[in-house]
This record gives structure tokens, C-alpha cells and sequence, in this order.
């Protein structure tokens, strides 16, 4: 059992590790070589300038205005300029949301840490039970303050009672107020924005296959027959999975080339060469820029040849596909309705945004998806449960005392004080920490599988399946598996009668764990996030071997984005350790403030100037952070309610059996009044943003505007290949002409496969899926290809230049 003493050590660890990283990352910033490290976003968005251009040759990579070293420190203030406002123009409302559930803590916790401080304090401390246990259980000082030092049949339990009603009224009337504000911003962000493809696509599963009728016949024929009016084109899903898988390994390739390129224009007396056997380790040796080449010759013919099969295959559409409709009104009336007498064919939903498509998971047949759901959801209790092995052993570390009373043989590796505080006070929540370091990539994986279409959708549900993981494993393991080390001396030697009273008393006793797992987590592990020292040094590695241009040097850049499947659980779990011990054992708020208050802070610096968004879902996330936070309440009151029977107080406990009650009642109420703004669009708003685009853009080809929106991926390839032949082998035209000048060859070429239904015009649509007005200009990796030509924004690393660069 940790004491004050091991706390102050863990605090004192982690304050200086969290100054250390804060001090590093001041310093690393300010200086010019570090700036695209730091400073992603503006350069994304064109509105900021490299340092390092102009000066001499040393102040490229020192800043040498010593001026700057002295207000180093101005990142703070800087990060708290922006007006939720322009945050939302500048970075989305899924950021500006984000940020909003910190505040939230801090609108939530300041008042119940006052309160709790102030009235618990005295309460539990003025009881003394423990002082009269201390020979049966292992207690510490920060016990002594906590619910357990309350003697049972006590009256005192109505002052915990009461305050537990008082923070239940206030929690949910800052979560009632807080979802009305969400989904007003919701509602006001999605009336607001310009024309996206997808307020008029939907996405549509199980398409039927009619016999003597492909898929794009069958798409045709029943959405004009049951949309005649508002049914205006569809875009067939081509499996293209296998062509995917080539490119990237095409793509791996031609970063081989440009390295050895690279290596050999700095050297060029020496021709790099490799061996071609295993691993490279042996084998015949052979010119490594020569090798490369015709590797992606032969890789160049295995995709043409793929490219075509798929296209000639009428099997390769698959019965997916994006259909587009001539107004926002007809897409929410196919989105939100029921297509056939047949539940599960022609399953209709809204199409994620374009960049937000995970094509991959388009090619899972619908029929195998609860098959895959059913499997992942017992491959996940079953991790959950394998996962409670390393959590005991955690357990363990934090509670030596408990430990050397059942083996004594460790007391002496364990007897001096510094390395016993470092042991109970810092190691465990570090440990735990890096038992969890892995798992939020483990469950993407497992969300992948499940055959979500949309990025969003599999970051939400792996995020899920991470607040499960860690409402078992780290809070109910810890509580559990804490209890048996430290219990198991008195379980065998006191009777039977008596083990849930030690239970009861000892749930308490494990707030000085998650003290320490807060500091390591909360404290250290956000001040790592700001010092991005992996995407440091991966772009200085790149930077050195294999950027050539500035072209290569955007792409370097990995500014990255709110990491949701990881960060979201991670503050539900403060949340719901807030709620349960505010009344239980309130010492643990201050530190759960300094996490809201300094995580709020460096958040919101990364998402102005870090991380660029893959996707813009509108908040859709918000739902699951009320209903968690529900739960968390919901769990407090249960727990109180098995704490205060052990302790006795059958006079007092039935007076919490309403709390749940209430507590549910109020989430239903909150989702039937807020939640629709999640999940459905209203035909009032879709019919106002339409006759508002008659007036204002009466004149809009609004069939060329959605034709390419959801191309497949292997369209956009073809017409890229298309572009470099004639950039490689007749004369240099503008780009957007060049593709307007490929438009009739390729559709010539194309001709003799499956149609795919989409409309080309005869030059590139001059609407494309529009941000945010300050957001970056999805052209700017590209260098004036236009947006719906960017291969990237598809969730692959395939671009048009990489073609015929080294040709």
C-alpha cells in the first residue's frame, strides 16, 4: 500500500519528467529544422513559410535570435487565442468538440473538489475506524481520509449520501446542458456548410444480384423505379483489394529507388548495390538502382494486367455502391427509410465523406458481418480476460506490505525506503501503462475485421472496445485483483461473515493506485504528447535519406490527428474514477483536475498546429461520451450502495436505491431529445439548404459535381497513368487540361468493360468536397492536381508523380 511518502515520490517523478518534456519540446520548437515537425498544420494550409529559407547556413538549423529563448514558454497563452469559432473554421467541429469534453471535467470536478474537499475531508478523518484496524489490514494515511475511516452504523453516511445526491444533480445538469449546446453546434455546422457529396449520397448495402442483370443494371432500374424524381446517378464498387496490395508494394518499391538515388547522386563514384537473396543478407550482388527500376517494370505490367481483369470482370462489382441524388431531400429520404419487403437487401445509410471511406471493408460480403461481429466480440472478452494475468502483476508491484505478509523471503529486496517508494509509487502505473501501450492497435485491427465502411465508424468502435478494456481491466481488475494480494491474509484467518466487510473497506484503499497511474498517465504521458519526439525523429530520418523535394518534404511532415481509439476511453476512465471516488475518497480530484487542466491546454496547441483531421464526422462521437459518463455515475452509486452495506448502515443505504432510477431516467430522456441529431437529418433542414442552392446556384451541374466524388480508387489510377504518358511523351499542358483531354480516352479505352456508371464531364468538376473555409487545400500534396484526383485522400499512398519519376 502506497504512503504519502510514496506519493510525493511518484508526484515528484512525474512533475519533472512532465518539466523536462515541456522544456524540451520549448526549445525543439523554436528552432528551424524542427519547424514542419511543430508547426504541420500551417504549412498544410499554406499560411506559413520555412524558416530555414534565406540566412545564413548555420541559422537554417539554430535559431540564433536569443530574444525567442526568453519567451519560450509563449506557446501557452498563444494556444488559448483562438475563439471556439475560428477553431471550428480552422480545424473542424470534431476537434472543437474534443476539446470541449475537457472543459467539461473542469466545469464538473472544480465545484465537487471544493465541496468534497472541504465537507468529506473532515468528516472521514474526524472517524478514525482505521486506527483501530490497522493490525488486520494494510492501510496508509491516504486511507485515513477516505470513506473507509468511518466507523459502520455511523450517521455520518447521510453527509456521503447527500453529497452523492448533490453531485448525481449537477453532473447530469452539466451533461444536459452540454449535449443541447453539442448538437446545436452539430446542427449549425452541418446547415452551414457549402455543398459536400455527401448530402446527397447514400450508401447502399446487399444490392440483390436479378438474374440476366448486373449490378449497376440492378442499381438503375430500382432507384428509378422507387426514386424517379430525386435519383439522379450511382457509383458501382469495384473489389479492388488485390490491385491495392500492389500498389502499396509498388509504392515501397520506388521509395527504394529514390533512396538509392538519392545515395548515389551524393556519392556518384560509388553505384549502390544490394544482394537479391534473403533479407538481403546473401545472394548474388547486383546494382540496386537497375534492380529497383525493373522490380517496378515488371510491378507497372502486373497492375496493368490486374487493372484490366478487374474491369472486364462483371464478378468484380461488388453489391456496394454510392447513389447520388438530385437534392438533400431525396438523399435523407433513401438514407432514412426502408428500400424493400425484404429487411436485408437494399440497406440504405448515409455515405461517409469521401475521404472518410474505408474501401477496403466495401469488399466484405454483408452476410459474413455478424458472423465477423459475433467472433471479434468473443475474441474480445476473451482478451479482456487475458489481459487480467499482466493487470494482477501490476497489483502486485503496488502492493508490496500485503505481499512480504505472504512471502516474507522478499521483505529484504524490497526493505529501502527510496527504492520501496519508487516501487509502489511510480513503477505500477508506469507498467500498466506500458502493459496498454499496444492494445488500442490491436482492437483497430479487430474493428477492421468487423466491416465498418467508414473511418469514423471503426475509430468509435474500436474506441468502445478500449472504454470496456479499461472499465474491467483497469479500474474493476485493479479493484479486484488489488484486493486479493493485499486481502489474503485476513480472508484466511478471519470468518466467513467477515470477507465482504474487508471488501468494502479495501475498494477505497485503491485510490492511492490510481493516483500514481493518473500522474504517470495524466501528467508525464501528456507532456509527452507535446514533445512529438517519434514524428521528430522519423522526419529528420527521412529528411536525410529520403526527401529530394519540397514536394517530398510536405509528405515527411506526418502531422497526424486526435488519436480518438485511444484518447476518448482514456478520458472516460478520469471521468468515471472522478465520479466514484469524489465521495469515496475526494484526495483524488485535485490530480484528475491538474490532468483536465493541462491535457485541455496541449490539446488544444496540437489541433491549431499539429494534427490535420482525416475525416469530419460533426460530433458524431459525442453520444457515446454522454452515455459513458452515465455510466460512470451509475457505477458510483452501486458501489456506494455495496460500500455502505458492508458498513452497516441499513438505515441509510436505501436511500441511494432511487439514485439509479432517477440517473436512467434522465439518460433516456436525453436521448430521445438530443440523440436524433446524431443519427438522423432532418427533412426540414435538407429542404431549406436545397431551395437556398436554388436561389443562390440556381445554374449548378450538379451531376458533374458528384460524378467522380466517389470514384473507386482504380479509376483514379487509371486516369493518373493516362496523365504521365502524356506528360512523359509529347509536350507539357496545363494539368486540369490534361485531364480533361484524358476524359473521352480513357471512357474509348474503358469501353469494353462492366459500365460503372459514373458521369465524366468533359472537364474536371470545379466543386469538390469543401472544408472549413480556413482548412488546407487538399490539392497542396499535389501540386495542382485537383482534389478528386488525389489518390491519398483515399486511404492510399499512390500519386500520380510517382508513376514516371525515375522512368
Amino acid at each position: 500500500m502506497a504512503t504519502l511518502s510514496d506519493i510525493g515520490v511518484s508526484a515528484l517523478i512525474n512533475i519533472l519528467s512532465a518539466f523536462a518534456f515541456l522544456l524540451a519540446f520549448a526549445l525543439l520548437r523554436i528552432q528551424p529544422v524542427n519547424d514542419r515537425v511543430y508547426f504541420p498544420k500551417w504549412y498544410i494550409n499554406g499560411e506559413r513559410a520555412s524558416p530555414r529559407r534565406g540566412g545564413n547556413f548555420v541559422a537554417k538549423f539554430v535559431n540564433l535570435d536569443f530574444k525567442t529563448y526568453l519567451t519560450f514558454l509563449n506557446w501557452m497563452p498563444q494556444a488559448l487565442k483562438m475563439s471556439e469559432t475560428q477553431l471550428i473554421n480552422h480545424a473542424g467541429l470534431d476537434s472543437a468538440v474534443f476539446l470541449r469534453i475537457y472543459i467539461l471535467g473542469l466545469k464538473i470536478f472544480v465545484p465537487i473538489a471544493v465541496v468534497a474537499l472541504l465537507i468529506l475531508i473532515p468528516v472521514n478523518v474526524s472517524s478514525g475506524t482505521l486506527f483501530f484496524l490497522r493490525k488486520e489490514l494494510v492501510v496508509s494515511d491516504i486511507d485515513k481520509l477516505s470513506i473507509s475511516n468511518v466507523p459502520p452504523k455511523s450517521i455520518r453516511f447521510f453527509v456521503h449520501i447527500g453529497l452523492e445526491y448533490l453531485f448525481t444533480i449537477w453532473i447530469c445538469y452539466m451533461l444536459y446542458k452540454e449535449y443541447d449546446n453539442v448538437a446545436t453546434m452539430r446542427l449549425h455546422f452541418l446547415a452551414s456548410q457549402r455543398r459536400r457529396a455527401e448530402q446527397f449520397t447514400v450508401a447502399v448495402r446487399n444490392v440483390p444480384q436479378i438474374p440476366g442483370h448486373s449490378i449497376a443494371e440492378s442499381l438503375d432500374h430500382f432507384f428509378k423505379t422507387n426514386h424517379p424524381d430525386t435519383y439522379l446517378c450511382h457509383q458501382a464498387v469495384y473489389n479492388a483489394n488485390k490491385f491495392a496490395s500492389l500498389v502499396r508494394k509498388r509504392d515501397r518499391l520506388q521509395n527504394w529507388l529514390d533512396y538509392n538515388q538519392l545515395k548515389f547522386e551524393r556519392n556518384p563514384e560509388k553505384r549502390p548495390t544490394k544482394n537479391i537473396g534473403f533479407l538481403g543478407l546473401w545472394g548474388e550482388r547486383v546494382d540496386s538502382i537497375d534492380f529497383y527500376k525493373q522490380q517496378i517494370k515488371e510491378f507497372d505490367k502486373r497492375m496493368k494486367l490486374e487493372r484490366q481483369k478487374i474491369l472486364k470482370d462483371s464478378k468484380s462489382i461488388l453489391p456496394v455502391a454510392f447513389v447520388s441524388f438530385k437534392s438533400r431531400w431525396g438523399a435523407a429520404v433513401c438514407a432514412q427509410t426502408q428500400q424493400s419487403k425484404n429487411p436485408t437487401l437494399w440497406l440504405t445509410d448515409w455515405a461517409p465523406e469521401p475521404r472518410d471511406v474505408y474501401w477496403r471493408n466495401l469488399a466484405i460480403p454483408f452476410v459474413s458481418l455478424t458472423i465477423r461481429k459475433l467472433i471479434i466480440s468473443l475474441s474480445v472478452f476473451a482478451l479482456v480476460f487475458f489481459y487480467m494475468i499482466p493487470i494482477a502483476f501490476v497489483q502486485s508491484l503496488a502492493n508490496l506490505e500485503g505481499l512480504e505478509r505472504v512471502a516474507p523471503f522478499l521483505r529484504p529486496v524490497i526493505e529501502l525506503n527510496f527504492i520501496k517508494s519508487f516501487l509502489q509509487g511510480f513503477l505500477p502505473g508506469l507498467a500498466l501503462k506500458i502493459f496498454l501501450y499496444v492494445l488500442p492497435t490491436i482492437l483497430m485491427i479487430m474493428s477492421k475485421i468487423e466491416g465498418h465502411i467508414a473511418i469514423s465508424t471503426l475509430e468509435r468502435r474500436a474506441s468502445a472496445k478500449y472504454y470496456y478494456f479499461m472499465l474491467v481491466n483497469v479500474f474493476l481488475g485493479s479493484i479486484v485483483t488489488g484486493t486479493a494480494f493485499q486481502q489474503l491474509h485476513s480472508f484466511l484467518h478471519q470468518p466467513p461473515t467477515q470477507i465482504p466487510r474487508t471488501i468494502g473497506v479495501s475498494i477505497p484503499m485503491k485510490a492511492t493506485f490510481f493516483i500514481t497511474y493518473i500522474m504517470v498517465d495524466g501528467w508525464a504521458g501528456i507532456a509527452g504528447e507535446i514533445l512529438r519526439l517519434k514524428p521528430l525523429v522519423i522526419f529528420h530520418l527521412k529528411n536525410m535519406f529520403l526527401v529530394k523535394t519540397e514536394r517530398d518534404r510536405e509528405m515527411a511532415m506526418d502531422p497526424g490527428s486526435v488519436d480518438y481509439p485511444e484518447t476518448l476511453p482514456s478520458l472516460q476512465l478520469y471521468f468515471l474514477l472522478g465520479i466514484v471516488y469524489a465521495v469515496v475518497t475526494p484526495i483524488l480530484l485535485p490530480f484528475i483536475l491538474v490532468f483536465f487542466a493541462f491535457a485541455y491546454l496541449v490539446y488544444r496547441h496540437q489541433i491549431i498546429n499539429v494534427y490535420n483531421p482525416q475525416y469530419e464526422s460533426g460530433a458524431a462521437f459525442w453520444p457515446h461520451v454522454h452515455s459513458r459518463i452515465i455510466a460512470s455515475l451509475l457505477i458510483s452509486q452501486l458501489l456506494l450502495m455495496g460500500l455502505l452495506s458492508t458498513k452497516e448502515a441499513a438505515n441509510s443505504t436505501p436511500l441511494l436505491v432511487i439514485l439509479p432510477i432517477l440517473t436512467l431516467s434522465f439518460h433516456k430522456y436525453c436521448k430521445s431529445r438530443f440523440e436524433p441529431a446524431f443519427r438522423k437529418h432532418p427533412l426540414e433542414e435538407a429542404m431549406a439548404k436545397d431551395l437556398m442552392d436554388q436561389t443562390t446556384e440556381s445554374d449548378i451541374n450538379l451531376k458533374a459535381f458528384l460524378a467522380d466524388a466517389y470514384l473507386h480508387p482504380i479509376f483514379r489510377s487509371f486516369e493518373e497513368e493516362e496523365l504521365v504518358e502524356i506528360r512523359v511523351d509529347k509536350v507539357r499542358v496545363d494539368r486540369h487540361q490534361s485531364y480533361a483531354d484524358n476524359a473521352q480516352t480513357r471512357d474509348d479505352i474503358s469501353s469494353p468493360s462492366p459500365p460503372h456508371h459514373a458521369y465524366h464531364p468533359t472537364s474536371p468538376p470545379h466543386h469538390s468536397y469543401h472544408q472549413p473555409t480556413t482548412s488546407p487545400p487538399q490539392d497542396i500534396y499535389h501540386h495542382g492536381i485537383p482534389p478528386q484526383y488525389d489518390y491519398n485522400l483515399y486511404g492510399y499512398h499512390y500519386e500520380a508523380e510517382s508513376w514516371t519519376s525515375r522512368d
